[in-house]
C-alpha cells in the first residue's frame, strides 16, 4: 500500500477548493501517518509547460508547504492528467509490488478522476478517502457536485473504494 498525493501545487491550493480547511487537515495527517507506519508516500506533480503559470521552475508548480515531501520521497511529474502516463510511476509500483493505492489530491474531476480510472484499468485496488480530493466550480458543476459526483457515484464500486476518513486511518495503522 502506498499514499499517492497529486497535484497538491501552490498555484492550485486554495480558499476556492471544496471544503479547503477540511481537505488541507486530512491529507496532512494521512502523510504524518502513513510516514508513522512506514508506508511510502509519493507525490505527483503536474507541468503545463513552458510560458504557462504551471510549469517547473516557478512557485505555483512547489508543492504546497504543509505536505511537503521528505528528502527520501520520490516525486514523478507529469504533464497530462494520469499520474500514471509516461511518469514511471506504474514501473515503480510494479517493480515494488504494490497493487493498492490510496489517492489524495487535486483535483476531483480532472487529474484525481484521470487517474484513479486509469490505475484501475493497470489492476490497482484504488481507495479514495472522504474529502481527500477536491475542486472548483465549473461551468457545468459547483465544486460540491463534482466532489459527490465522483466520490459517490461514479467511482465507487466501479473504478475505486471511496471510504471514510476514519477506515482509511484503520488501513494505515494495521
Amino acid at each position: 500500500m502506498i499514499l499517492l498525493v497529486v497535484d497538491t501545487q501552490n498555484l492550485i491550493m486554495n480558499d476556492d477548493l471544496y471544503q479547503f480547511q477540511t481537505f488541507i487537515y486530512r491529507i496532512k495527517t494521512l502523510i504524518k501517518e502513513a510516514r508513522n507506519n512506514n508506508i511510502e508516500v509519493i507525490y505527483v506533480r503536474h507541468d503545463d509547460g513552458v510560458g504557462q503559470k504551471l510549469t517547473k521552475g516557478t512557485l505555483g508548480y512547489e508543492i504546497y508547504e504543509e505536505f511537503q515531501p521528505m528528502p527520501n520521497e520520490l516525486v514523478f511529474d507529469k504533464s497530462v492528467n494520469s499520474a500514471f502516463r509516461d511518469t514511471g510511476l506504474l514501473d515503480y509500483l510494479r517493480e515494488k509490488g504494490e497493487d493498492t493505492v490510496i489517492i489524495v489530491g487535486l483535483q476531483t474531476d480532472y487529474c484525481i478522476d484521470a487517474t484513479v480510472k486509469c490505475g484501475f484499468e493497470h489492476g490497482l485496488k484504488m481507495i479514495v478517502p472522504a474529502n481527500t480530493n477536491s475542486t472548483i466550480d465549473n461551468k457545468y458543476m459547483t465544486a460540491e457536485n463534482s466532489y459527490r459526483y465522483y466520490n459517490e457515484l461514479l467511482w465507487n464500486g466501479r473504478f475505486a473504494e471511496c471510504i471514510s476518513f476514519e477506515k482509511t486511518l484503520e488501513l494505515i495503522n494495521r
